[in-house]
């Protein structure tokens, strides 16, 4: 095992701390009274750090089809961007902040001591207002632990470790909310877990588990408006860094536990107020958000405020701003998946609470959220709601399944019949190759053209038109009866270019109809279905 922090070991760091988090999630969840005891600071940590580790191994799996492996640094910042774009929670924002400022030093060459320090210091400086007691204090224990320990990488991080567990056993007696409850800080309990991790990953020996947390009588959860800001706001914004300051001014009037995290023009906002759309405006007029997550506080809107649940809605994942409206003018609930930033479980499940059904049919749309639609359906399936997962890997399979769905059928014969029609659907992707590389299709240069058929390189070309037109042709000769074509926002001639397409299809393919949708903004160069 690795002395000093590498690329392998933030992989397996990433993955032992999602590992214990997904163990501890409920423990923490139970002792989480500040700064809202509303019982999800494990669940919110669980979900950054699921987040992470997706990015984490879509590094790897991409350096893997060059035969290359990634850096320390680019493992890093991975981490750090999935956990920044997958953020959850006050203390969830705060962890990718941490992850942060760990990236920055790693990435310029530094130790782990070293980064340690940077991540701390990084987030104090994301919170508005920093309170002793909290995560904040047991990261910063945790530096200066580090900084003590002599040696390589694996002594820096048991120094963390056992100093992050000292400050974390103080904490009650540093805030008078946890002494009362009789608890530990739940953030503080959870980057406990994280450091851990650390320790496994870089010395290949876990320390020792410390006791389950112990929930305090005196705990409750679900405060009322009263106990503090009535909302929970957070969105990702893209904006200018100079744009922030002015955020966060805006913010902090507005509201309480703020923290605003990120940088290089990605940031992720974390507010709790009694106005959320002043927040999420707030946000506008900074830059572009995005991803907005809206929580009231005591679990749910009033009552009286509830629509009554439809029996059946669909969740859809998809790949373009332009689908997003396509699929919602067909009654379905959309998850944007942007480039290189696929949705985690819980935003899966959020989708599905959001459509408000007593059934629900998830299309995830890519064979990477396989595992994530799957846990989110089965969390959901623990709340009450019936899911159904129909295993779509394309954007134009969704579309199929949508055209076929009849809320009026019984539950099983209409995922049935969505299945059937996603199964019969080939699908096909345009893309430019940004570097030269081994394919299924031969050897492929930058710039290049490539027509992938469900999944795999097939056709490799300079033009674009040429080569869409021999992706289709080796689709139709299995036949078929539709061709879907979604337009992506970067696609040159955007009139002209699909107008040759159709006129192909119409002169050699008699039978075959086409139908054009615009991806719009996040959508691939150009995707094809065949029914």
């Amino acid at each position: 095992m690795p002395q000093n922090l590498d690329a392998p070991a933030v992989r397996v760091w990433c993955a032992r701390a999602l590992d214990a988090l997904g163990r501890e999630r409920d423990g923490i969840d139970a002792i989480n009274v500040y700064p809202v005891a509303d019982g999800d600071t494990g669940t919110n940590l669980y979900l950054t750090l699921e987040s992470a580790a997706q990015a984490v191994e879509a590094v790897f799996a991409a350096h893997e089809t060059g035969a290359s492996s990634p850096g320390v640094a680019d493992a890093a910042r991975a981490m750090a961007h999935g956990a920044l774009i997958g953020a959850r929670g006050n203390s969830g924002t705060i962890l990718a902040q941490l992850l942060r400022g760990v990236a920055e030093r790693v990435g310029e060459g530094d130790r782990l001591a070293g980064a340690l320090r940077r991540a701390a210091d990084l987030a104090r400086e994301a919170v508005a207002h920093p309170v002793e007691g909290t995560i904040l204090t047991v990261a910063s224990a945790a530096a200066d632990a580090a900084a003590r320990a002599a040696g390589d990488d694996a002594g820096a991080a048991r120094a963390a470790y056992d100093g992050a567990a000292a400050a974390l056993e103080a904490t009650p007696d540093q805030l008078a909310v946890l002494g009362r409850a009789g608890v530990v800080d739940a953030g503080g309990r959870g980057l406990l877990a994280v450091l851990g991790a650390l320790v496994e990953a870089v010395s290949g020996q876990a320390p020792a588990p410390l006791p389950a947390p112990a929930r305090g009588t005196a705990v409750t959860t679900g405060p009322c408006a009263a106990d503090g800001p009535a909302f929970e706001v957070i969105y990702l914004l893209e904006a200018a860094d100079e744009a922030v300051a002015g955020l966060r001014s805006r913010l902090d009037a507005l509201g309480d536990s703020l923290v605003v995290v990120g940088g290089d023009g990605l940031w992720n906002v974390h507010v709790h107020v009694d106005d959320a759309g002043a927040a999420v405006e707030a946000g506008v007029e900074a830059g572009r958000p995005y991803r907005i997550r809206i929580t009231h506080f005591d679990g749910a809107q009033p009552a009286a405020h509830l629509p009554e649940p439809v029996q059946r809605a669909v969740v859809v994942v998809v790949p373009g701003e332009g689908l997003a409206e396509v699929c919602g003018r067909a009654g379905a609930t959309t998850v944007l998946a942007r480039p290189g930033e696929p949705p985690a479980s819980g935003e899966l499940v959020d989708a599905i609470r959001r459509a408000h059904a007593r059934e629900v049919v998830l299309l995830p749309n890519a064979a990477e959220l396989r595992h994530p639609a799957a846990a989110a359906a089965e969390q959901a399936r623990t709340e009450g709601i019936r899911v159904a997962l129909v295993p779509t890997r394309a954007a134009v399979q969704g579309i199929a399944a949508l055209a076929v769905h009849e809320p009026g059928r019984r539950f099983d014969e209409d995922v049935v019949a969505m299945t059937a029609a996603a199964g019969a659907t080939r699908y096909a992707e345009l893309t430019v190759a940004e570097r030269q590389s081994w394919t299924s299709a031969g050897i492929c240069q930058a710039g290049d053209v490539l027509g992938l058929i469900d999944g795999d390189v097939a056709v490799i070309g300079t033009d674009l038109t040429a080569t869409a037109t021999a992706v289709l042709d080796r689709m139709l000769a299995a036949g078929g009866e539709l061709v879907t074509l979604v337009l992506g926002e970067a696609l040159p001639e955007p009139a002209a270019f699909p107008a040759r397409l159709e006129r192909h299809v119409r002169d050699t393919y008699l039978a075959v109809d086409t139908v054009v949708y615009e991806g719009g903004r996040g959508s691939a160069l150009l995707l094809i279905g065949v029914e």
